[in-house]
């Protein structure tokens, strides 16, 4: 289908961008890579009147690595995280998890800002994120400020952005030396969503995981991590099975969601406990 007709915005900063949205209000939206955006306007499940374009926002562009923590401009496409050796000595869990991601058309444009910021539960970054602890830097009109990703999502496409804010950065505590790591996805085929994926840190006495598209929102388990982290594998995987909430759809019934979202999750802890040292 044809998208509805709209006026197309590309402003040269950020916070002319966050203006148009205050001044549109829910008649704009912001475009990223467009991934999402773009086709559920062709399918008109997205009615607006205006499309602001960040392409030319360089402040949301770039990967910043220091001794401590990593910054990733939202604006920053799965391909540059892929191709970034330092992000990857540094994070190597944000390459693997985004190699997993579509094709690699779609990597190509697709940015980890759109990926995150939208509230999809199907995407892979959002369970990521709050794997490692990361911390959203999102502008407005008046002044920025930081939302742990681990507080981020509401429900299924609502976030704690509000409507005239901007994700501009995430910002990434560096996993100590050491830490053991793992991103496991399962899949239909190529390109498609996680039917279930598992993000695994462990080392140094500490331990987080988290599961994507097993309920309308990411699902971190402090309770998982914890007994991850003391050496109790079983009781890692049954806080994480009672916190998932798995709904029938087209790749499959809630059962079966479950038994595969356990054997990622073992799949996943098994290899990040063998690169940990």
């Amino acid at each position: 289908m044809i998208p509805g007709a709209f006026e197309y915005h590309r402003p040269a900063s950020v916070a002319e961008a966050a203006g148009l949205l205050s001044q549109l209000g829910d008649d704009a939206r912001v475009l990223a890579g467009g991934h999402s955006l773009i086709p559920m306007m062709k399918l008109r499940m997205a009615d607006l009147s205006h499309l602001v374009d960040l392409q030319d926002l360089d402040e949301m562009k770039g990967i910043k690595i220091t001794v401590s923590s990593v910054t990733i401009g939202a604006m920053v496409t799965q391909h540059e995280l892929i191709a970034d050796d330092a992000l990857a000595a540094a994070v190597p869990i944000i390459r693997e998890a985004a190699l997993q991601i579509a094709d690699p058309q779609v990597r190509y444009v697709g940015t980890i800002g759109g990926n995150v910021a939208n509230g999809d539960p199907g995407n892979d970054m959002p369970g990521l994120m709050q794997c490692l602890n990361a911390t959203y830097e999102v502008q407005g009109t008046e002044a920025s400020r930081m939302i742990n990703a681990r507080e981020f999502y509401e429900s299924a496409y609502f976030t704690a952005r509000e409507e005239e804010e901007i994700l501009t950065r995430i910002h990434i505590p560096r996993p100590a030396g050491g830490t053991g790591y793992a991103y496991e996805k399962q899949k239909r085929k190529i390109g498609d969503y996680a039917t279930a994926a598992a993000a695994v840190l462990v080392g140094g006495g500490e331990a987080s995981v988290a599961m994507t598209n097993l309920s309308d929102t990411p699902v971190w388990s402090q309770d998982a991590g914890k007994a991850l982290a003391s050496g109790d594998v079983e009781g890692c995987v049954a806080a994480v099975m009672g916190a998932i909430d798995p709904a029938d759809d087209m790749r499959g019934p809630v059962e079966f969601k479950k038994h595969v979202a356990g054997m990622i999750l073992r799949r996943a802890i098994d290899r990040a406990l063998s690169r940990a040292s």
